[in-house]
């Protein structure tokens, strides 16, 4: 049996810049052994330590679902020593991943249930795991109505653009993007995800909320989440 605790060799297989900035990146991670590929098993909303030789470990959040085939992502902004060597490394490079580890959110509450999803900047990254899980075909049919608020503060920061482009398209996914201040070109709301959050104010008679971003986007979206009637324990932060 895999033991948690030790580190798997992972091959970066494909790297992504996802902001306009390039501090964000994607890194596609393929296991080197493809049985502890099969054995690796997690659920959205865990993570992993990651590890760079000669350098440390850093825990990571694991933006891929488990509805995706082989390859595990993380999203890591360049903020500290294994961040910015993570940041270095080419495709091809050799890495460690150790888990997976923490709580993962509790779908089996979830199911029958309408979802809100608020993200705040950087925070999308696990939130992409679980709206993945729950869009997927087998398991669409699980749960009620899913709305997505994701705020960010100018376009260029947003993650996954290619992906929130196919998801604005969908019928069973009500996808709403939001900046903070007025940019050129831009077409969508312009506000604070709270100000989204409180002009939609979900019904919350069979629903949860599920927030992750900067803590005052927490803070404040969880106290409006509290007016509207939602019950502490279906607010998931």
């Amino acid at each position: 049996m895999k033991n948690p605790f030790l580190p798997l060799p992972v091959k970066i297989s494909k790297i992504k810049v996802e902001t306009d900035d390039g501090r964000i990146k994607s890194f596609d991670l393929q296991f080197i052994d493809e049985e502890e590929a099969a054995r690796f098993k997690y659920m959205p909303g865990q993570f992993v330590e990651v590890s760079v030789l000669g350098v440390g470990e850093a825990p990571m959040g694991i933006a891929s679902s488990p509805v995706e085939e082989k390859s595990l992502r993380i999203t890591v902004t360049r903020i500290g020593s294994v961040t910015s060597a993570l940041h270095d490394k080419l495709e091809g490079s050799i890495i460690g991943v150790r888990g997976p580890l923490g709580n993962h959110y509790p779908l089996d509450q979830f199911e029958g249930k309408d979802i809100i999803i608020i993200g705040g900047g950087f925070g999308f990254t696990t939130l992409r795991s679980l709206i993945l899980y729950m869009i997927h075909s087998e398991n669409r049919g699980r749960f009620g109505k899913v709305t997505v608020i994701y705020g960010a503060r100018e376009p260029g920061l947003f993650l996954y653009k290619d992906e929130l482009a196919e998801w604005k398209k969908r019928k069973d996914l009500d996808l709403i993007l939001t900046i903070d201040k007025p940019a050129e070109g831009w077409e969508g709301r312009i506000g604070f995800v709270t100000d989204v959050l409180k002009d939609l104010s979900p019904p919350a008679e069979n629903a949860y909320a599920v927030a992750c971003g900067p803590p005052a986007m927490i803070r404040f979206c969880s106290k409006l989440l509290l007016d509207l009637g939602f019950p502490p324990e279906r607010i998931i932060t």
